[in-house]
C-alpha cells in the first residue's frame, strides 16, 4: 500500500516549481491530487504524468491563494470531487527579490502580502474538513526565513518566509485539539 493511499490532498501553485514536484510525489503515493495555479494551464499540465501513471489529480481553475472567493470555489470543488480534505500542502505565492538598499517598499510590501497571505485562505476554508479527517497542514517557508541569506539579496523574501514558518507552526498548536498535524518545512 502506498504511503498516502486515498487521501485527498490540496495543493497550491502546482504550474511548476515545488508545487508541481509535491502533486507529483502525493500522486505517485496515491493521493488524490487538487492542484490549483493561477498558470492554470501549465496547472492542467502537470496533471497529465500523474494521469499517465495511473493517479487521480483535478486542476479546477484558474487559482489565486491571496483571493478568498476563489480559495473557497477551489476547496468545494475539491470536497465535491472527492468528499474531504486530508492534506493541505500551502505552497503557492509570488517574491519580488531584492535588497534593502535598491528594493523599492512597493516590491517589499507586495512580497509581504503574496507569501503570507497565500497561506491563509486555503488553511481557513479547508479547516473544518482537516478538522473532520484529522487531517494535516504543510506550509512552505525557507531557511532564509530562519537565518537570512549572506548569498542573495532577499530581505522581503527572508522577512515574508518567517511569515509563513510562524502561522505553520501555530497552525500545528490551534489544530492539536482537532487532530490535525501541522509542519512548517523549510527549503533554500
Amino acid at each position: 500500500m502506498k504511503r498516502l493511499e486515498g487521501r485527498i490532498a490540496l495543493i497550491s501553485g502546482t504550474a511548476r516549481g515545488q508545487g508541481r514536484a509535491a502533486a507529483l510525489r502525493f500522486a505517485a503515493e496515491g493521493a488524490l491530487v487538487v492542484g490549483g495555479d493561477l498558470l492554470h494551464e501549465e496547472a492542467v499540465e502537470t496533471q497529465r504524468p500523474i494521469a499517465r501513471e495511473g493517479g487521480t489529480a483535478l486542476a479546477p481553475g484558474p487559482l489565486d491563494v491571496t483571493d478568498e472567493a476563489s480559495v473557497g470555489s477551489w476547496v468545494a470543488e475539491a470536497v465535491d470531487a472527492f468528499g474531504g480534505i486530508d492534506i493541505v500542502y500551502a505552497n503557492a505565492g509570488a517574491v519580488r527579490f531584492g535588497g534593502i538598499g535598491s528594493q523599492p517598499y512597493e516590491d517589499f510590501a507586495f512580497t509581504m502580502r503574496a507569501e503570507p497571505d497565500s497561506v491563509w485562505p486555503t488553511v481557513r476554508a479547508a479547516w473544518p474538513h482537516l478538522a473532520h479527517s484529522r487531517g494535516c497542514v504543510l506550509t512552505v517557508g525557507s531557511t532564509a526565513g530562519l537565518t537570512g541569506s549572506l548569498t542573495n539579496l532577499r530581505t522581503a523574501r527572508s522577512a515574508a518566509k518567517g511569515g509563513v514558518i510562524a502561522p505553520g507552526r501555530q497552525l500545528a498548536a490551534e489544530g492539536a485539539p482537532y487532530g490535525i498535524h501541522g509542519s512548517a518545512r523549510s527549503h533554500a
